[in-house]
C-alpha cells in the first residue's frame, strides 16, 4: 500500500502481525505499577475497544504484556510501516489544506530525529506525549484526511472523538491533554489515568504538535543569556570576555554553550558525564573540551585577556569551578545551573568530591547515602555562589529548582524575611519584565514545503520587517527587537534545524502580525508554499505557571488559570487551525495549565483575515492580565498597543500609596 492508503485505511482491515520493539530504540521509562488487577482489566478493556471483537482474544494477552513490561498500552503491533517524518504537505491525502498542514506537523512530533521516544509517540520531556498508542494515531490521521473544512475533530488526550460539523471560520482540530478534576491532578493521579487509557501528559509542544526540535531550546536560552548580560552591564558595553558559568549539558542544558557564543561571551559548563561533555563537542555544540581544572583557569584566563567568545566544556562538577574560581578571583559576570534537580535523587544532580561512577553506584546500592551527598554538596554549592555575588555575579535559578532543593537541604539561600529565596528565577527576572510584559515570546513556523530555500526565505522576510519595525520603536523594546534581528541574521549558520524547516524567534504581536502578513503574501505570489505559525506554549499569554511563566504576577493571581483558559477560547474564534489546553508541562502535572495554537497559512485573502484577527488577541491577552497585576512594562505596552488600535479598550489599574496601607490592620 501507498503512503496515501495506509493513511485513509486507518485502523487496518486484517490484524498486522505482530512487531519486535527495535533493540537499538531510546525507550521511554517503565511507569509505576499502580493499577489495581481489577483497573488493569479494565485497562485491557478501554484498549480493546479499537478493534473488532474477533481480535480481542489474540490482543488482550499482548496488551497485558505491555501493560506489565511499560506500565503503559501502546499497542506497538500498530506502528505503520512508513517512515513517519514531516512530507511535504502536498503528499498528504486531504480534503482540507489546512488538516493537511496538521498531519505534517504530527507528523513532525513523532520523527526520531526529533522526538525523545517515538516508539513510544513521546516527544520530549520523558512524557510528553503527541498520543497514548498507536492505534490513536491511526484513527487521527484517517479522521483529519477525509475532513471537509466544515467539520472539526475533538481530541480527547490523544483520543479522536470524532469529526462534528462546524464551520469554515471553525478551529480544524480541538486538543486537550489531561484536563481532570483538580482534585485529582497529583502524579499518582496521572500514572493511573494514562495506564487506564482515559488521560494523557501532552507537555507543551508535543500534545499541541508544535514542537521543532532544539531549536527553540537555543534560542530561548540565549534570549535569557543575554537579558541577564543586560541587566549588569553598562551601556554600549559587550559581553565579550565577559564569563557565563553554569552546570549541565544534557538535553536541555546542552543549549546552554551554543547560546553563550550566540550572546558572544565566555561559556562554561560543568558537566560531570564524561559522555555526555563528549558528545556535545562532537556535536559542535561547545567549542572547547577541558577535562582538569588547572587547564580550565588557564583557558579562561587567557578568553578573558583576549575578549573572547568561546564556549568550555569542563568535565568535572560544576561546584569546584565556583570555589576554585573565588580563590583564583577569576570574576564571574552571570551565574547560573541548568542540572536536573526536580530530579536530585536519581541523577539530576551529582554530589562534589564524589566520582560519577561511585555517585551512580550509590544511588544504585546506598540511595540515603547519596541524598545525603547531595545535600552536603547543594550546601556548599549555594555558598560558593554566595560568595561570587557577594562580589557583584548576577546569578538566577534557571527554572529547574536548584534554589528549592537548596533551601531543603539547609542551604543559605532565603531572603531575609525567611520565605523568598535570595535570587530570583530567570522569569521573574528577565523573562518576563524584559520580554513577556511587554509582549515578546517564542514566535515559530514550519514551512510545509520540506524546501530549504523557502525557509530562507522566511528568514529574510521576517528580518526586513523587524528592521522596518524597529525604525520606530521606542527605546524601551529597541534591544528585544536589535535580539532577534541579530537570531534571524545568523540563523541558517548557526544550523538550528531538525526535522522540519522551521523558525523561531521572540516577536510582539505588531512583529507576529506583520511578519504573517508578508509570508502569506509571498505565499499568494507563488514565492513560497504554504506556512504553518505557532508558539511555544512558554510565552506572553498561553501559560498559567506561578513559578514559571507567571511567577513575576505579584497580585495574588498567579495561581489562577484563567489567563490561559481565555487565551485558547479566544484563539479558537479568532481564526486558528486548531488549538489545544494542556494540564502539566515541564513544571509537572497539577501544577500549570498551558495552551497553544497553530494556524496555516495558505496565500487567501482569508488566511490575512484570520492571523491579523488572532495573532493580536493571542498576545495581548497576556500583556492585559499583566498590566492588571500592575506589571510596569506591560501596563506600557498596553497603553501603548490601545493607541496602535483604538478599538481595544483594557481596564487599567489605580495604583496605590503604600503608605495608604501601613496602618489599616
Amino acid at each position: 500500500m501507498t503512503f496515501q492508503e495506509q493513511i485513509l485505511q486507518g485502523i487496518p482491515s486484517e490484524l498486522p502481525a505482530k512487531k519486535a520493539y527495535p533493540k537499538d530504540a531510546n525507550r521511554a521509562p517503565k511507569r509505576k505499577d499502580i493499577l489495581t488487577v481489577e483497573e488493569k482489566q479494565l485497562a485491557i478493556r478501554n484498549a480493546l475497544r479499537y478493534f473488532p471483537a474477533e481480535w480481542h482474544a489474540e490482543l488482550a494477552p499482548e496488551f497485558a504484556q505491555e501493560l506489565l513490561d511499560f506500565g503503559r498500552i501502546y499497542m506497538y503491533r500498530f506502528k505503520p510501516e512508513y517512515k513517519m517524518y514531516a512530507r511535504p504537505i502536498e503528499e498528504y491525502p486531504a480534503k482540507s489544506q489546512q488538516a493537511a498542514g496538521i498531519m505534517l506537523m504530527m507528523q513532525n512530533n513523532l520523527d526520531p530525529a526529533v522526538a525523545q521516544h517515538p516508539e513510544e509517540l513521546i516527544t520530549y520531556g520523558g512524557n510528553g506525549a503527541v498520543f497514548q498508542n498507536w492505534a490513536q494515531y491511526l484513527l487521527c490521521m484517517k479522521y483529519l484526511a477525509t475532513m471537509t473544512d466544515e467539520q472539526t475533530l475533538h481530541m480527547y488526550s490523544g483520543h479522536p472523538m470524532g469529526l462534528f460539523p462546524s464551520s469554515k471560520g471553525a478551529p480544524r482540530v480541538i486538543v486537550t491533554n489531561g484536563m481532570v478534576i483538580p482534585n485529582y491532578s497529583k502524579p499518582d493521579h496521572w500514572e493511573k489515568f494514562n495506564a487506564l487509557g482515559v488521560s494523557q501528559y501532552g507537555q507543551m509542544t508535543a500534545g499541541s504538535f508544535m514542537y521543532i526540535g532544539p531549536q527553540g531550546i537555543v534560542h530561548g536560552t540565549t534570549i535569557t543569556v543575554m537579558n541577564a548580560f543586560r541587566k549588569i552591564l553598562k551601556k554600549g558595553e559587550t559581553p565579550s570576555g565577559k564569563i557565563f558559568l553554569t552546570a549541565g549539558l544534557g538535553g536541555m542544558s546542552g543549549a546552554q554553550p551554543k547560546a553563550g557564543n550566540i550572546s558572544g561571551c565566555i561559556t562554561i559548563a560543568a558537566e560531570v558525564n564524561p559522555k555526555a561533555a563528549t558528545k556535545r563537542h562532537e556535536q559542535g555544540w561547545v567549542d572547547v573540551l577541558v577535562d582538569n581544572m588547572d587547564d580550565l583557569v588557564k583557558r579562561v584566563k587567557q578568553a578573558q585577556a583576549n575578549s573572547e567568545v568561546v564556549s568550555i566544556a569542563y568535565i568535572g562538577n560544576v561546584v569546584d569551578v565556583w570555589e576554585r574560581f573565588d580563590q583564583e578571583e577569576i570574576f564571574i559576570h552571570v551565574g547560573s545551573d541548568q542540572t536536573s534537580l526536580h530530579i536530585p535523587w536519581t541523577g539530576g544532580y551529582y554530589p562534589v568530591d564524589v566520582s560519577f561512577e561511585e555517585s551512580n553506584r550509590l544511588i544504585r546500592e546506598e540511595p540515603e547515602v547519596f541524598k545525603e551527598k547531595v545535600q552536603e554538596s547543594l550546601r556548599r554549592h549555594a555558598a560558593a555562589v554566595n560568595n561570587h555575588t557577594a562580589k557583584g555575579t548576577y546569578f538566577f535559578d534557571y527554572g529547574n529548582a536548584f534554589l528549592l532543593e537548596a533551601s531543603r537541604a539547609g542551604a543559605d539561600i532565603m531572603a531575609e524575611n525567611g520565605i523568598d529565596f535570595r535570587y530570583k528565577s530567570y522569569v521573574q527576572d528577565i523573562l518576563g519584565p524584559m520580554c513577556f510584559d511587554y509582549g515578546f515570546g517564542p514566535f515559530r513556523w514550519v514551512c510545509t514545503s520540506g524546501k530549504p530555500e523557502d525557509l530562507d526565505m522566511t528568514d529574510e522576510i521576517a528580518m526586513n520587517v523587524l528592521q522596518e519595525i524597529m525604525e520606530s520603536s521606542p527605546e524601551e523594546i529597541q534591544l528585544q527587537m536589535q535580539d532577534n534581528i541579530t537570531w534571524i541574521k545568523d540563523a541558517k549558520k548557526n544550523k538550528m534545524v531538525v526535522g522540519s524547516q522551521a523558525r523561531i524567534l521572540y516577536a510582539d504581536a505588531e512583529g507576529r502580525a506583520k511578519i504573517a502578513e508578508a509570508f502569506n503574501n509571498a505565499i499568494a505570489e507563488g514565492k513560497i508554499g504554504p506556512v504553518v505559525l505557532g508558539r511555544d506554549h512558554h510565552d506572553v499569554s498561553g501559560t498559567d505557571s506561578p513559578f514559571r511563566e507567571t511567577s513575576n504576577i505579584y497580585d495574588g493571581s498567579k495561581f489562577t488559570a484563567d489567563m490561559a483558559i481565555h487565551n485558547v477560547i479566544g484563539d479558537s474564534f479568532r481564526g486558528a487551525t486548531w488549538v489545544s489546553i494542556h494540564n502539566g508541562g515541564g513544571v509537572g502535572w497539577g501544577e500549570v495549565i498551558n495552551g497553544g495554537f497553530g494556524m496555516l497559512l495558505d496565500g487567501t485573502p482569508e488566511a490575512d483575515a484570520r492571523l491579523k484577527n488572532m495573532l493580536f488577541y493571542d498576545v495581548n491577552n497576556g500583556i492585559a492580565r499583566r498590566s492588571w497585576a500592575r506589571n510596569e512594562e506591560a501596563m506600557f505596552a498596553i497603553k501603548r498597543e490601545m493607541d496602535r488600535r483604538p478599538d481595544l479598550k483594557v481596564t487599567l489599574p489605580n495604583l496605590v500609596e503604600d503608605s495608604l496601607l501601613k496602618d489599616l490592620f
